[in-house]
């Protein structure tokens, strides 16, 4: 696991994640022209209530490739 700092609405949060997480987020952000805090931030506004963070971010990026 290795965390990541990202600024999301402002305040500085560390999301714990497998470093093949992260470098998709790396390779979607370059391609899309995106930070990646931009990124985590949409998966955040859009997640289940009820959902912890670094899993919607492995849900959305399993997602992303399998549709593909």
């Amino acid at each position: 696991m290795k965390k990541l700092s990202v600024s999301l609405s402002g305040h500085q949060t560390s999301i714990s994640l497998e470093k093949e997480f992260i470098d998709a987020l790396h390779e979607i952000s370059l391609k899309e022209n995106k930070s990646i805090a931009s990124i985590i931030e949409h998966i955040d506004d859009n997640r289940a209530p009820d959902s912890n963070l670094s899993s919607a971010i492995r849900v959305w990026i399993f997602k992303r490739y399998y549709k593909a």
